[in-house]
């Protein structure tokens, strides 16, 4: 695996440079699934603050007006440490004020290795709960940790030169697993005590955190997850910048160390299946009735004079289908042709990745029916909401494309089979707030 840093080889494209870094390639080792007990650093409210007001949602779902709102109100946010370009300031500098914060009593140290358990509920409805800790890194090929999409070089060279200059973990990965053994019974009596912290934010959610310090727990958790495996379900850039940080400390002779985990929270499907909701598509620079003529070459196409009733359609479709909207009417796109399938579908894929609504979407709509260059410029994502996706292309006179969200079975088969879901195509939720407890990689106790 290369070490991932400004030197790094140009040309590499995002399924060879994802090979490398995620190890698919090599001997399997005889380590499982383990998430390890590790010393949390906390905000501490009465010196940071109401810690709505200083935690986020992940880094990579907060855009630039909201990251300028929060930076506005002075403070602690932990924007300051995990997006700190935005406030004028250095990687370096981010972790100068983490020491500082710590130095300031802002933020707190706990004094022995504990798990933590995370719960999100909304109206007293608890739509997850998992532990957080030190998630121990695995090769891909190891069939333990699971990727299922591709990364980029540019975000990992990106958050690895703030994870070094850091030496922390500031915000977690989202994993799920098959569980429904001894830690889930953990997971869950922890919850019954009183919370560690609890609030609730504005994105409507009541988050709250429990600490596990027990070390009989612990090993019971270890137990129970030895056999287990783990779909990443958010952030796969950063589970790519824990292996390149583990790269570069191994090639410099370091030997095991911290550099060998990564903050991560783990969720037990079984108990709490995670949301998978679908990522739409708005293409600015395609005028809506020109994509809905070219769609007619491999798709039938519906007419609907009501949105509701369109999204309600998509929703009751059987295969590939796909909502395009922007115009004065929605048009609903399902029964794609099988020969213009066959013509473009990579043929190296399975058939299961093949018939995926993005893989669909990619290569019959956006690449060869509608020639649209698949980047940021050309495309632009909605996680979610339908509508939000369909006003948006309304403004920029372009055309969105409403999807169905996959099946959590489908992105699993796939990713056990050693293949990745075409970009941006799962959204997992909800996704663990930001700055609830931060892992430190030079801290005595995580050693």
């Amino acid at each position: 695996m290369p070490t991932v840093d400004d030197d790094l080889p140009s040309g590499l494209g995002p399924e060879q440079f994802s090979a490398r870094i995620f190890g698919s390639a090599g001997p399997a080792t005889d380590g499982g699934l383990e998430l390890a007990p590790f010393r949390g650093v906390r905000f501490v409210p009465e010196v940071a603050g109401d810690l709505a007001a200083v935690t986020t949602p992940p880094y990579d779902l907060v855009d630039d007006a909201e990251v300028g709102r929060l930076l506005s109100g002075g403070g602690h946010n932990i924007v300051r440490l995990n997006m700190p370009r935005a406030a004028g300031e250095s990687y370096r500098e981010a972790g100068e004020t983490l020491r500082r914060w710590l130095a300031e009593g802002v933020l707190t140290t706990d004094p022995d290795p504990a798990l933590y358990v995370y719960e999100a509920a909304k109206d007293g409805t608890v739509l997850q709960r998992g532990l957080i800790g030190a998630l121990g890194l695995r090769a891909e090929a190891d069939r333990v940790v699971l990727p299922h999409e591709n990364v980029f070089p540019g975000p990992v060279r990106d958050r690895l030169a703030l994870m070094a200059a850091a030496r922390a973990n500031l915000e977690p990965i989202f994993l799920v697993y098959e569980g429904g053994g001894d830690a889930a019974r953990i997971v869950d009596d922890a919850a019954r005590e009183e919370p560690l912290l609890g609030f609730r934010a504005d994105d409507g959610l009541t988050h709250r955190l429990w600490r596990i310090a027990d070390p009989a727990l612990h090993a019971r958790v270890s137990a129970d997850l030895r056999g287990k495996q783990a779909l990443i379900a958010d952030g796969h850039h950063r589970y790519a910048t824990y292996r390149a940080l583990q790269a570069r400390h191994h090639a410099a002779g370091d030997g095991p160390g911290p550099w060998d985990r990564g903050l991560a929270l783990l969720v037990d499907s079984t108990r709490f299946p995670p949301h998978l909701g679908a990522i739409h598509r708005v293409l600015p620079g395609l005028a809506p009735g020109d994509a809905v003529e070219r769609a007619r070459k491999a798709f039938t196409v519906t007419e609907f004079g009501d949105e509701n009733a369109a999204v309600r359609a998509l929703g009751d479709a059987r295969g590939p289908a796909f909502l395009v909207g922007g115009g004065e009417k929605p048009y609903l796109l399902t029964s794609p042709d099988s020969a213009a399938l066959a013509r473009v579908m990579p043929s190296e894929h399975s058939a299961r990745w093949r018939c995926l609504d993005t893989a669909v979407l990619d290569h019959l709509l956006i690449g060869d029916l509608w020639n649209v260059p698949e980047n940021e410029n050309a495309i632009e994502v909605v996680h979610d909401d339908p509508s939000a996706a369909l006003d948006r292309a309304r403004r920029a006179g372009g055309t969105a494309v409403v999807l169905n969200p996959l099946k959590v079975e489908d992105v699993l088969a796939v990713a056990n089979g050693g293949e990745r879901v075409p970009r941006k195509s799962t959204s997992f939720g909800p996704k663990p707030r930001t700055g609830l407890v931060l892992r430190l990689l030079d801290l005595e106790g995580d050693r």
